[in-house]
């Protein structure tokens, strides 16, 4: 009887701790284009675990489901950052941010600008 109860008390532990399938989260990432939110989320998507990923160019929200038993936001956040963008958290190396292509330096004021005439 004693090892039926310690059988049922390390199952129901088990599915307590359990790790959820469809985690959802956000941050924020620096950007500018059409291109850039094609880089972020392909960085994410190609991150093992990573269902769906949405950056938006206007408010530099991202959105992301994943399984976190394959993945967290920390992980998801250094591919971010290996691709070139800034989060609100962490600044991508001088090496990843120069690989971006011209149009994408967000970094640049003159960028910025060029972007949002753009827009008008």
């Amino acid at each position: 009887m004693k090892q039926i109860i310690c059988i049922v008390l390390m199952l129901t532990g088990s599915t307590l701790v359990a790790q959820n399938k469809n985690a959802k989260g956000s941050m924020e990432v620096d950007g500018v284009c059409m291109m850039c939110k094609s880089r972020i989320e392909k960085a994410c998507l190609n991150t093992k675990g990573v269902k769906y990923a949405q950056w938006n160019v206007d408010t530099h929200q991202l959105s992301v489901i994943y399984d976190e038993r394959k993945t967290n936001l920390e992980a998801i956040e250094s591919r971010i950052l290996a691709a070139g963008h800034d989060t609100k958290n962490a600044k991508a190396t001088d090496e990843a941010y120069a690989k971006v292509h011209d149009c994408c330096k967000y970094r640049e004021q003159v960028v910025h600008d060029a972007h949002d005439m753009h827009k008008e």
